[in-house]
């Protein structure tokens, strides 16, 4: 796993989960699949826009992120309206996402959807412990991403 710089490790839980989506977002529209790798547990419980229920970071790894984030493009979160809340050593999170995906003819579409995150504090770090990200009802499930530059 890398380590994220700086960590997410605020005292408070809410500011730890807004932490975590602004970082999520971040490795998200960057296609950074190694820095998001960094704030998840290894035993990261998820849901995603294409996979039913995965079971571990690697999984997630490789059948949602490499099969989504390299397909859109400005990818945000609403990070001014998370709803947060935790105590002790867990925290919670929702929010909403926009991004822009391609269709079969790489025409562009508008791709909003909806986050969950659970954070567990775990030797001073938050991670996510379980996340669901979904599109809202009528969206496109696929992204072909945008149309190759050689042709």
């Amino acid at each position: 796993m890398n380590k994220v710089d700086p960590p997410v490790n605020a005292s408070d839980p809410t500011k730890a989960v807004k932490h975590w989506f602004a970082l999520m977002e971040r490795y998200c529209a960057s296609v950074d699949y190694d820095g998001a790798e960094g704030i998840f547990a290894e035993d990261v419980v998820s849901f995603g826009t294409t996979m039913e229920i995965v079971s571990g970071r690697s999984a997630l790894r490789r059948g949602q992120w490499e099969s989504i984030w390299g397909n859109i493009t400005n990818f945000k979160m609403d990070l001014d309206n998370v709803h947060a809340n935790g105590s002790g050593n867990q925290a919670w999170g929702v929010v909403t996402w926009t991004s822009i995906g391609f269709d079969g003819n790489h025409q562009p579409f508008y791709r909003p959807g909806r986050a969950t995150v659970m954070l567990e504090r775990r030797d001073g770090v938050w991670l996510a412990a379980h996340t669901h990200f979904s599109l809202y009802p009528g969206t496109p499930q696929r992204t072909f991403g945008k149309k190759p530059r050689y042709e």
